[in-house]
């Protein structure tokens, strides 16, 4: 008999401590909650301070617009959009600043030319200054991305036509934007 009464009693002991357990404990869950916004930042140029120095832009020789011109790509590093994006790029024309009349008969104060902003999406968005519709100029990425962007000029032109030589002036400028959009 002495077998069974002291299963029986280690049982017993056991059992309050058990139930106490059981009914002491309590839960409770807390939600954590954050939004992350959709943005884009385009990030820093890393190649010549954002600038396309073309020199010289006609053929001293011939005055005619050279047709070697050329720039180095401009960098844009560290870019990176949280959501679905789309990147623009827009190009004004390289226009005399000084001379500001209309040009003279044979001549011409401004260049066309083609910017790109590849890298950002399978095709680059691509401007073209002469063109009458640029539906290039805007492409977009399904997700979220980071990378950087490559920005070029080319396809140089002398507005008007190459017939036409351009104005003496010590500053022609025209300007490109890259523009990051997210889409939420």
């Amino acid at each position: 008999m002495k077998r069974h009464i002291l299963p029986l009693f280690v049982a017993i002991a056991l059992l309050p401590s058990v139930a106490l357990a059981q009914s002491a404990t309590d839960t409770s869950e807390f939600s954590v909650i954050g939004t992350v916004p959709s943005i884009c930042v385009g990030g820093s140029v890393s190649e010549a301070g954002g600038v396309f120095d073309l020199g010289v832009l006609v053929d001293t020789a011939t005055g005619f617009m050279r047709n070697d011109l050329a720039a180095p790509a401009q960098i844009l590093n560290g870019s990176f959009c949280s959501s679905r994006s789309t990147i623009a790029v827009a190009a004004t024309p390289i226009v005399a600043q000084t001379f500001t009349a209309a040009a003279p008969a044979g001549f011409s104060r401004s260049v066309d030319y083609v910017a790109t902003a590849s890298g950002w999406t399978t095709n680059p968005a691509v401007f073209g200054t002469s063109a009458a519709a640029n539906s290039a100029a805007s492409q977009t990425r399904e997700t979220a991305f980071s990378g950087p962007i490559t920005v070029g000029i080319g396809s140089f032109a002398t507005t008007g036509g190459s017939a036409l030589r351009l104005v003496a002036d010590t500053s022609y400028l025209g300007t490109v934007t890259v523009t990051l959009t997210p889409e939420s």
